[in-house]
């Protein structure tokens, strides 16, 4: 069985209220559920929000050995977080990058990645769908 930790950064923990017309009205809790029934005896799956970016990365530490993948979602860390990038980059747990927008469709301080090129791919701008569609791509 693949274990999988989907890790969300900051303001995440509003999914299903924050900007709805970005980001819809579904909520993490419904997404988790409906990923444990489709993927039940196959995916064992951990999420972890914070909106603290050593949190980030103390998990992304603490993956090795653990987690076959990590989903991460870093919201606005993304752009500007070094620190998550290398976190990433020192560990051998597989990343992909996943946005529930597409980064590049947004505003142009959203367009580049600080973690695109430390993870192993990127999903993004296919709503809550882009974390199953990374854990797809973790089952291979």
């Amino acid at each position: 069985m693949k274990r999988i930790l989907i890790l969300n950064g900051p303001n995440l923990n509003l999914q299903g209220r924050r900007d709805t017309s970005v980001y819809g009205t579904k909520t993490f809790e419904e997404l988790l559920h409906e990923l444990a029934a489709r993927y039940d005896g196959r995916v064992a799956i951990d999420y972890f929000q914070t909106n603290i970016e050593g949190e980030i990365i103390d998990r992304i530490q603490q993956s090795e050995g653990t987690y076959d993948g990590i989903a991460l979602n870093a919201g606005g860390y993304t752009h500007t977080s070094v620190a998550i990038r290398d976190a990433i980059a020192a560990v051998s747990t597989p990343v992909i990058e996943v946005h529930i927008s597409s980064i590049l469709a947004r505003e142009e301080f959203r367009h580049t990645s600080m973690i695109a090129p430390v993870a192993i791919g990127s999903v993004m701008g296919f709503g809550l769908e882009s974390y199953r569609l990374a854990i797809e791509a973790f089952l291979g």
